[in-house]
């Protein structure tokens, strides 16, 4: 079709779609991150009966979101120790969306270009491309997954047309799970405030490990977090942008109106609500990350690296490996344990512990 981009034709779409095709009538999910657990029967009951008596199908819903702004800036206070308002938060349908806003909002149009770290969260770059924004992409340590700091100084020193204004980091990183180190941090202390720097936080609850404190002295930084992580509501898509109040503003411009359904809205309010229980399920999960880390060094044959977020990365120690992680992928796959190849390595989620055992046992039948 000739009305279409050009430069659409070099992209693939984007495969969300949840294999079936295992001959388990078990499959265990543990490729995308999302929590193992459900929302609990009683909260489910409780939107329910908020779907049935408040929401009214025939109105669009509140384009606002003060409440729901008001009970996430009560969350991050008191996670952070922080003193933020409804004047510092953007809600978006899912990260992805804020992603997107944020692009346009520094780089549309041939403003500027990002930069980004790989093995990194995918998300960054295809979207980028799909805005027709270019995408400048540096290394990482093969030890210990460190961005590739005098690349990424030389990038941003060099007159490059556009020029980088967005860098985006994930906090700790995807698919790799480890945090900023301190040198990573002071880099992007140390950048011009010409450039956005988008830290994306959505495995603090695992990690509890955040820059919300130094946002007041960085008022080109911002934070993005999630509910479909520990807060359990992948299914509804909520995200949250924290920012100085007039980066918030430029992604309220460029947001899209009535963004986040009436209930979407309901369920993000209720698990805020009940947070502490939904987050309890949080000290189970990290030894199971444990337990999956050592269970996974016992193979000679895979490297593997500590974790802080809700899922394990490891390697192949041999050359040329891609063939083979997709060999071991669909040999679990066939056994009814999906996980991801990714980064020239596989992300494997923390599940439940039945889900993890089955996860150990089918791990242990792989030959090489």
């Amino acid at each position: 079709m000739l009305f279409i981009r050009s430069d659409l034709s070099q992209l693939a779409t984007y495969n969300t779609q949840h294999s079936d095709d295992s001959q388990q009538t078990t499959i265990d999910r543990v490729d995308v991150n999302e929590s193992p657990y459900d929302l609990p029967d009683q909260l489910k009951q409780k939107l329910s009966w908020t779907y049935q008596q408040t929401i009214e199908n025939n109105r669009y819903p509140d384009g606002g979101y003060e409440g729901l702004k008001n009970a996430i800036a009560e969350y991050v206070n008191e996670s952070s120790n922080s003193t933020f308002t409804a004047d510092n938060l953007s809600i978006g349908n899912g990260s992805d969306e804020l992603i997107r806003s944020l692009l346009i909002a520094t780089c549309l149009g041939g403003e500027g270009s990002i930069l980004v770290a790989d093995p990194t969260f995918s998300m960054y770059g295809i979207l980028a491309k799909t805005l027709g924004i270019p995408v400048v992409t540096i290394g990482r340590s093969l030890t210990n997954f460190e961005m590739d700091l005098v690349a990424a100084q030389g990038a941003i020193a060099q007159t490059l047309t556009p020029p980088i204004r967005a860098v985006f980091v994930v906090h700790p990183n995807s698919p790799t799970g480890n945090a900023l180190t301190k040198a990573e941090l002071n880099w992007l202390r140390d950048l011009p405030q010409t450039i956005l720097v988008v830290i994306d936080e959505a495995y603090f609850e695992f990690s509890q490990t955040t820059v919300a404190t130094e946002l007041a002295q960085h008022p080109n930084w911002v934070i993005l977090r999630t509910f479909s992580k520990a807060f359990r509501l992948a299914a509804h898509r909520v995200g949250y942008a924290i920012a100085h109040p007039e980066l918030i503003t430029a992604l309220e411009k460029v947001r899209l109106p009535y963004n986040l359904p009436s209930f979407t809205q309901a369920a993000a309010l209720v698990a805020i609500a009940h947070r502490h229980e939904l987050l309890s399920t949080i000290p189970l999960m990290l030894t199971e990350r444990t337990r999956l880390i050592q269970a996974f060094s016992q193979r000679p044959e895979f490297q593997v690296w500590e974790s802080d977020a809700n899922f394990v990365y490891l390697r192949l120690k041999e050359i040329n490996t891609q063939p083979r992680l997709a060999e071991i992928c669909q040999t679990l796959k066939a056994q009814g344990t999906l996980i991801r190849q990714t980064g020239n390595g596989l992300r494997i989620s923390i599940g439940t512990p039945e889900e993890n055992q089955r996860t150990i046992e089918r791990f242990n039948t792989l030959s090489f």
